[in-house]
């Protein structure tokens, strides 16, 4: 039922021009405990393997755009406008939900939180647009790289807020230093010998079960290491598609075998949600979606100008990342660990807020990529 609700969304997307995985979200809304919760519970238990396994064939592919030639073209662009999109966020948030009356630290780690991005969503979007050219590939390559930056970020804001509370602790720091550096060199790890090994079963074309064997084998070591499971996708991906020179595209197979898995992910991400938390949250809640939103706007302009794009572009990189979900609930997770007595609103807020993130994000990323990405270079 789940795939054949995959198929469903794959025409009427075509037809209508909405995202698929807004509709696949939607659609594990209505079939979830928000909805006629007809998804057994035997199904919602593979929630963890499914998300874990799909993110890191987002990786992987997220990593191939990251090759010797984008980031001789795009590489100063990828950098200026990632890192600006990620201050400008927490800048905007923190500041907008403390002069609301949110305390300091919580605010701050809020803010950090709102600079994950969901690269499995914004992939989607980007390849369901069909869009070509220089603004889809530099789009890819800051996703790449941004949840390495929100890492660092919120490790930062981790240690802060401990400060301001009276209770730093920076051993959070080290921990995000390892989960970002473990992770890359684990990538290389695997990453390395794949490149070599791989397409010469069938001379320069790798097989499926030599992508899907490196996927795993990646997600696995990386849980097992405690270290990011998508930064060590992206990296492995990065050094295949650079040093695989005997088979044009690294992992071609990995693309025909993702949209399986992503149907089962999105529908049983839907169905974790519960739209009604969100009213709960008020006038918090919709200024935090505001001050997001504001914040990666900023950031994407600032970066762009920084980095000479063209001018016509500069307002919608930050519009096509809005998209939200697994990392950022991740991230409140374990602030809400570190600072009990403000978990509710941490977990609360960012899970409700999540919800609007994963429908209008793809959708704006799609439609910012259909308008700006038309052969630019």
């Amino acid at each position: 039922m789940l795939f054949l609700v995959g198929l469903a969304a794959d025409a009427i997307g075509e037809r209508t021009r909405l995202p698929r995985v807004t509709l696949l979200l939607i659609c594990g809304i209505a079939a979830g405990g928000a909805g006629l919760d007809v998804i057994p519970a035997d199904l919602s238990a593979l929630y963890d393997i499914l998300s874990v396994t799909a993110l890191t064939m987002v990786a992987f592919l997220l990593g191939n755009a990251l090759t010797g030639e984008t980031l001789r073209r795009h590489g100063r662009a990828i950098l200026s406008i990632s890192i600006m999109v990620v201050l400008a966020t927490v800048a905007l948030v923190a500041a907008g939900l403390w002069l609301m009356g949110v305390p300091a630290p919580v605010a701050l780690l809020l803010g950090a939180i709102a600079t994950a991005t969901d690269p499995a969503a914004t992939q989607d979007a980007l390849r369901q647009s069909g869009a070509r050219g220089a603004f889809p590939n530099l789009l890819r390559g800051i996703v790449a790289v941004d949840d390495a930056w929100g890492v660092l970020a919120f490790a930062l804001a981790v240690v802060v807020a401990g400060g301001i509370a009276g209770g730093a602790d920076i051993a959070h720091l080290g921990r995000a230093l390892w989960e970002i550096g473990g992770a890359l060199g684990l990538g290389l790890l695997v990453g390395l010998p794949a490149a070599h090994l791989t397409g010469r079963l069938a001379p320069g074309e790798p097989q499926l079960t030599e992508a899907l064997g490196v996927v795993f084998l990646t997600a696995g070591l990386a849980l097992v290491a405690d270290v990011s499971f998508l930064l060590a996708g992206m990296a492995a991906g990065t050094v295949i598609a650079n040093r695989a020179h005997h088979h044009e595209r690294a992992f071609h197979e990995i693309e025909h075998v993702q949209w399986p898995f992503m149907i089962l992910f999105f529908v049983l991400a839907g169905a974790s949600l519960d739209p009604a938390r969100i009213a709960t949250f008020g006038l918090i809640g919709a200024a935090y979606v505001v001050l997001r939103i504001g914040g990666r706007l900023a950031g994407g302009w600032i970066g762009g100008t920084l980095a000479g794009t063209p001018a016509a572009h500069r307002l919608w990189y930050g519009l096509a990342l809005l998209p939200q979900a697994g990392v950022a609930v991740g991230m409140a997770l374990i602030a809400a660990r570190e600072f009990p007595d403000h978990a509710d609103l941490i977990l609360g807020l960012t899970v409700a807020t999540t919800v609007i993130f994963e429908v209008i994000g793809p959708l704006a990323t799609l439609l910012t990529a259909r308008r700006v990405g038309t052969g630019d270079g």
